[in-house]
């Protein structure tokens, strides 16, 4: 069953099958965001979805870096990722036409950031997430 529908920049439908959201920055006790930081996160993240992809390849959607804060602290000048950390497995058609469409599906899973904790949905999803290339990352399995 599809929690949600997403329709990709290139026009084709992908639908959600699983997902797991997160806070960006859960469990930070102390200091800021930073580059560091983030860049461990955004590891972490793509790890997180190589556990979680079974057998589908892994995709990370780079995340859109925010600097709020001129002034540099002893970590370097304060940089933000949105707040929600994102995993998610998306099924669609098969990429090779020459396979059956009864018997053949595609996969892929997606690490990505967004700004808040809603389901990504129709044309509506950020365009980040629609910019994924299928054709190109996802894998064709048989039912």
């Amino acid at each position: 069953m599809s929690l949600s529908r997403v329709v990709l920049s290139s026009g084709r439908s992908i639908d959600l099958t699983v997902v797991r959201m997160s806070s960006t920055y859960d469990g930070m006790l102390e200091g800021y965001p930073c580059k560091r930081i983030n860049d461990m996160r955004v590891r972490g993240l793509r790890r997180e979805a190589e556990k979680a992809a079974s057998s589908a390849p892994v995709h990370l959607v780079p995340p859109l870096r925010a600097y709020p804060d001129r002034a540099a602290g002893p970590f370097g000048p304060v940089e933000v990722l949105p707040s929600v950390a994102c995993v998610g497995v998306f099924r669609s058609t098969a990429v090779a036409p020459e396979l059956d469409p009864v018997l053949h599906r595609s996969a892929l899973t997606v690490a990505w950031f967004q700004p808040a904790a809603d389901i990504p949905s129709g044309e509506g999803a950020d365009p980040a997430l629609r910019s994924i290339r299928w054709e190109e990352l996802a894998q064709d399995h048989e039912l």
